[in-house]
């Protein structure tokens, strides 16, 4: 039997030239304008491939591609216009990427590798290989301040302590937490990681502690929660400081008696996980602010761990560029590299957004390169000012006229963030690396002290 493409998206001629051109190949071809008509075709028969052209139809939300890059291999292709849409569905789980004007030849040979892929997965040969890529990307170089760093991971995780992961946003807190978990006796458990900046408050209790049948309006059936789920491995609180504090008292209670309690039940579970946190706050001032309670943060500063900022380890650049062209989440027909100059200015670059930052570069970097071997500088998505030469600084500067406290540096951040972005909130909780809620607070901290000056 013929293997099945389903093709979606994409303008009516273009998908009626590629679905010709593979039935003149042997392929069984379906070729439809809109989500409604692929759910149909899906449902009558399931391809081998879905071949997905930008622009794709309004009605192809994220939970659908989501659930087609998990069910069925998906090739992307786009033009230049498309760029970040493909990128957001490879880091979904799409296979590959072709850059139109698309050589049919070239098509059907990277629909052909893709197919027989799969089979060999379904089989289980990959195994080792996806083993193998599961490595953390953090943990790639050789700078001082990373050793430093490996050091204090290979020696506190061996135990039981709670571990307190500080670093700004972008630099690989949740990877390292993975570390820890790799490294400690725990590894053959799970590793949940609750994001607490996105859990609604009403909701953060029941997701976390589990609760019982008819505990609230709508607990249908008892549930457990994300402790239970980790039982015997780690349970990583990402963006702690951002925790509600009547859940901060309740999570005290855990680390303090290894116990907790399922919302609407009347007995104690053992907590069997180990905690690691992590945050990018300032929790000292937050706790002298009254907004983070000082007892839980005397538990979680058991074992600190700071992770450097990617320009404080420049010597790692070069490697971590390495290791995403390697690994950068999807597959490549053409091995890359860097040019000389394009390496300089990423080298003298200083990575406000860290390696989530350079991540995103490398990737935008190896689509918009195309067919070519090498990434050269007008391939890099770098702010104009970090793109003379390697001499050249950027960034912001904040300037006073005494030793500032981090929470007055975060507030004149925030001030000048207001000027050059005024009424985009969602924008300036993203480039801080901090949740809506908390913006919110630090807006009326502002507001509050202009009200106050004399």
């Amino acid at each position: 039997m013929a293997d099945h493409i389903l093709l979606v998206g994409g303008d009516t001629r273009s998908r009626s030239e590629i679905s010709a051109d593979l039935r003149d190949r042997g392929y069984e071809a379906t070729a439809v304008p809109d989500g409604a008509g692929a759910q149909r075709t899906l449902a009558a028969q399931p391809p081998d491939l879905i071949l997905l052209e930008h622009p794709w139809p309004r009605d192809l939300g994220k939970a659908l591609l989501e659930r087609w890059t998990r069910d069925y291999p998906v090739l992307v292709l786009c033009g230049e216009s498309g760029i970040d849409a493909a990128l957001q569905v490879l880091r979904q789980g799409a296979t590959e990427f072709l850059v139109k004007p698309v050589d049919r030849q070239e098509l059907a040979a990277a629909i052909r590798r893709i197919i027989d892929n799969a089979l060999l997965y379904q089989r289980g040969e990959f195994y080792t290989n996806v083993l193998r890529h599961e490595a953390p990307s953090l943990l790639v170089g050789e700078s001082a301040p990373l050793q430093r760093l490996l050091t204090e991971l290979q020696a506190v995780a061996p135990s039981e302590a709670t571990v307190l992961i500080l670093g700004e946003s972008g630099v690989g807190k949740e990877k390292v937490a993975q570390e820890i978990h790799r490294l400690s006796p725990r590894a053959e458990g799970p590793l949940v990681a609750v994001d607490c900046s996105s859990l609604p408050e009403t909701l953060f209790e029941s997701e976390l502690f589990g609760h019982e049948r008819g505990a609230f309006t709508g607990a249908a059936q008892k549930k457990p929660g994300l402790i239970e789920q980790a039982k015997g491995g780690t349970l990583f609180l990402d963006e702690i400081g951002e925790l509600p504090a009547v859940i901060q008292a309740k999570l005290l209670r855990v680390l303090e008696t290894k116990r907790y309690r399922r919302l609407g039940s009347t007995s104690d579970l053992p907590a069997e996980v180990r905690i690691v946190a992590a945050t990018n706050r300032n929790l000292d001032g937050m706790a002298q602010r009254g907004e983070f309670r000082q007892d839980l943060l005397y538990r979680l500063n058991a074992f600190v761990v700071a992770v450097p900022p990617l320009r404080e380890r420049r010597a790692d650049i070069a490697p971590l560029v390495r290791h995403f062209l390697t690994h950068s989440g999807f597959s490549q027909r053409i091995i890359k590299r860097v040019s000389e100059t394009a390496m300089q200015q990423l080298q003298a670059y200083d990575w406000p957004g860290n390696v989530r930052e350079m991540r995103n570069v490398i990737e935008r970097a190896i689509i918009l390169s195309g067919n070519k071997v090498k990434i050269d500088s007008e391939h890099l998505t770098l702010p104009r000012s970090a793109a003379p030469s390697p001499a050249t600084t950027t960034g912001i500067t904040l300037s006073f006229d005494h030793e500032p406290t981090l929470a007055e540096i975060e507030q004149s951040y925030l001030r000048l963030l207001l000027e050059r972005h005024p009424g985009n909130r969602a924008e300036l909780a993203r480039l801080m690396g901090i949740g809506e809620r908390t913006l919110y607070r630090l807006l009326a901290e502002i507001k509050a002290e202009g009200s106050s000056a004399p």
